[in-house]
């Protein structure tokens, strides 16, 4: 028995809706978190942060100091002990990016959302100087905002909450034009949003 044109039209419309339900249901927490965010970016010079500063420094063990020996000048990843030996030190995981090896000195950037960090270490002495700097909980906020200095997972959300966020926005439009009809409000608010961004870059936005 063949399938009606107002059946498919009415099966058409149920996986529209199942798809924005399901897309905003993915969007709805980052949504609120790029929101927000989106306001504390667009104020970032009203909002005043307090950097706090850690620092920690000593001597490595004889053990630690005596395998950086075999490394060449260059740029490779800490060795494997040391960076354990650290992490256990300072609670701090260096990870496995590329130091700078100069001479014996050896200088490794730990940049992070919301601050930044540093370790500098000296292969014939074993004396180290680690410094890890936080500018608070909206600096960090803004940082996830703009994926700075946060690494490949997030980086990957923010791929994936951008492509559910696309979903959301198409699926809306077409239930916008279903109902347009009763609504006739519906076209004048869509035309809206997009003119007065394009009027505010016209007449505002110096570029």
């Amino acid at each position: 028995m063949a399938i009606s044109s107002a059946a498919k039209k009415a099966a058409w419309h149920q996986q529209i809706i199942r798809w924005h339900w399901i897309s905003s249901a993915i969007c709805l927490i980052g949504m609120l978190l790029f929101a927000v965010t989106g306001i504390t970016l667009n104020h970032a010079a009203s909002i005043e942060a307090t950097p706090v500063t850690t620092t920690w420094q000593g001597t490595l063990p004889g053990h630690i100091r005596a395998g950086l020996s075999e490394h060449a000048d260059g740029d490779a990843p800490l060795p494997r002990t040391l960076r354990h030996w650290l992490r256990n030190e300072t609670g701090m995981n260096p990870g496995t990016g590329t130091a700078e090896w100069d001479g014996g000195e050896i200088y490794l950037s730990l940049p992070r959302p919301g601050g930044d960090a540093w370790l500098s270490i000296d292969a014939a002495s074993g004396d180290w100087l680690m410094e890890r700097t936080t500018r608070g909980a909206v600096a960090w906020l803004n940082d996830l905002h703009k994926g700075r200095n946060t690494g490949t997972a997030w980086s990957w959300f923010i791929d994936i909450f951008a492509l559910a966020c696309v979903v959301f926005c198409i699926t809306g439009l077409l239930l916008l034009q279903r109902y347009a009809g009763s609504r006739r409000s519906t076209w004048p608010l869509v035309a809206l949003g997009l003119v007065a961004p394009l009027l505010l870059i016209i007449l505002f936005v110096h570029t």
